[in-house]
């Protein structure tokens, strides 16, 4: 049998050869990766010398930034550290809550751990416990205690991660906050002479208060704290403390003149100054157990209040702010002697007529 030469080629073309396939490297894909959490972030009370202090020893002892804020200013610094992808850790020291804020704090406080960022809250103010109870049960770490200063207790919470000249910091904040009585304060004021002490904390507080409109001041001072600089180290603070005493010796002038009186308070706006710094005056130069200085903060179309107490005052006055402001549509809180509050321009009447009726 001839078979054609077409037909052999046509099977040698049709058989299948098997190919050994080259060998190819299995590459790990890697998934987009995450920014990762690394911040330190402290939000603290910018206008008195425990806000400040209470920043600078976080700094000391965690390092990360510092957020000065006032009273109104918390829930705005909050809202926009919620949604920082960098963040790690955050302290919130020195800010008490209100009837007004606490709900929102705590949805903010429920956010952060949710994103699994540690959150320490760090104050002295009275506060609402079914807050504290919130606040636990989202692992938010409390320290709280009405009978110490924020710094005060930032100290003793941390004392390992601290230096030495951190006792001195806490012992001004102490004296400043009228808690250098306290168990802790009292301690922490032995150490040091008391004059030494007393001139330091108030050198500290002029310049805090007279800095206000000046944020990188203010924060200048905490890093200069957070260095371990004594007040009489940082350039210009004595002078300027001088600056501040002879402004507040003309208050004195200007309540005597503008002061009124009611049964069982003394009350004065003021319009040149801050009202913490003239309220003192108004509550010893009215011969009442209160004292009331309000001030407009035109931008926000409220007024800022503050409230002190003397030793023979018998009720608590930030609880009683706290109620009050927050019925009025304004917030506020604070100590049982010294507290403040935000109240809605047109009903800062009502609210220290109605103070007035509370502090019987």
């Amino acid at each position: 049998m001839v078979v054609s030469k077409n037909k052999i080629i046509k099977k040698v073309t049709t058989k299948k050869v098997a190919t050994k396939k080259p060998a190819t490297k299995k590459v790990a894909t890697k998934k987009p990766a995450t920014s990762q959490r690394t911040k330190v972030i402290c939000i603290s009370h910018k206008e008195d010398c425990d806000g400040i202090s209470s920043a600078a020893l976080i700094r000391q002892a965690f390092g990360g930034d510092s957020i000065l804020v006032d009273y109104p200013g918390q829930m705005e610094a909050l809202n926009q550290v919620v949604s920082d992808e960098k963040l790690k850790s955050l302290f919130i020291c020195d800010l008490g809550l209100s009837k007004k804020t606490q709900d929102e704090f705590i949805d903010i406080m429920s956010r952060l751990r949710k994103n699994k960022v540690s959150v320490t809250y760090i104050d002295h103010h009275d506060i609402d416990p079914t807050v504290v109870t919130a606040l636990k049960k989202l692992k938010v770490k409390v320290i709280h205690d009405i009978n110490e200063c924020t710094t005060v207790q930032v100290y003793a919470a941390y004392k390992t991660k601290l230096n030495d000249h951190a006792s001195f910091v806490a012992t001004c904040a102490a004296i400043t906050d009228y808690m250098e009585d306290r168990p802790l304060g009292s301690k922490l004021l032995q150490i040091y002479d008391r004059q030494f002490a007393l001139i330091s904390a108030t050198t500290m507080t002029y310049n805090i208060v007279g800095h206000q409109r000046e944020p990188d001041y203010l924060q200048y001072l905490v890093e200069e704290l957070a260095d371990s600089k004594f007040p009489h180290d940082i350039p210009n603070t004595f002078e300027f403390a001088q600056i501040q005493v002879e402004k507040l010796s003309q208050i004195i002038a200007k309540v005597k003149k503008g002061m009124k009186t009611m049964s069982n308070l003394g009350y004065m706006e003021i319009l040149d100054s801050g009202a913490s710094g003239a309220v003192n005056f108004v509550m010893g130069l009215s011969g009442k157990d209160v004292g009331v200085a309000y001030k407009e903060r035109v931008d926000h179309g409220i007024y800022a209040v503050s409230v002190r107490g003397s030793k023979n005052c018998k009720v608590h006055l930030g609880r009683i702010v706290n109620l009050l402001a927050t019925s009025l549509g304004g917030s506020g809180g604070g100590h049982d002697k010294a507290c403040g509050a935000v109240v809605p321009k047109p009903k800062i009447k009502k609210f220290i007529t109605e103070l007035n009726k509370q502090i019987k």
